[in-house]
């Protein structure tokens, strides 16, 4: 298999790497390095079935693959508070674009989620049928609203073009 991990130099991104690698996966490992780290992946360099590209998900990109694994967001608020509009762009945008990517090539997609989509909860633990409590205009909201649109995004191309899909909310 060939697969694309966006955001694959960041802590997450680059053990699933070393993961994919491991169970024999041709990967591409995709970061534009904001808050991933160019050294969480350069042992890797050496193995001729990886391949770093740094790179933004706001802009797209043409590459042939069979699974993706979007990554890609700054998770720390002081890092994606530092530029909120990015933040924002990195979820939705990067999200179509990718969306777009494994449309065209039908590659099988899991997005990297978080609890964040719920806000602030009243209920504790959440269930996946717990709708959340959402505050559409606060300082966390660049990253909360972002999340939201794309896991939107993801469930409507997978209605509408049947696209293979799994959301992940880390937490």
């Amino acid at each position: 298999m060939k697969v694309l991990v966006t955001g694959g130099a960041g802590f997450i991104g680059s053990h699933l790497c070393e993961r994919l690698l491991a169970e024999g996966n041709e990967v591409i490992c995709l970061d534009n390095f904001f808050t991933g780290r160019k050294a969480n992946v350069e042992h890797l360099l050496d193995d001729h079935r990886f391949e770093l590209v740094r790179h933004d998900v706001t802009e797209p990109i043409l590459l042939e693959v069979d699974q993706i694994y979007n990554l890609a967001c700054p998770a720390s608020p002081v890092h994606y508070q530092y530029n909120p509009v990015k933040t924002v762009k990195t979820n939705v945008m990067g999200a179509i674009n990718m969306l777009g990517l494994a449309k065209r090539v039908k590659a099988r997609f899991l997005q990297a989620s978080t609890s964040e989509v719920y806000g602030d909860p009243i209920v504790h633990p959440q269930t996946e049928d717990y709708w959340g409590n959402v505050n559409p205009i606060g300082i966390r909201s660049c990253y909360d609203e972002g999340k939201r649109c794309a896991e939107t995004l993801f469930f409507d191309y997978h209605r509408q073009h049947d696209l293979r899909i799994k959301v992940a909310r880390i937490f």
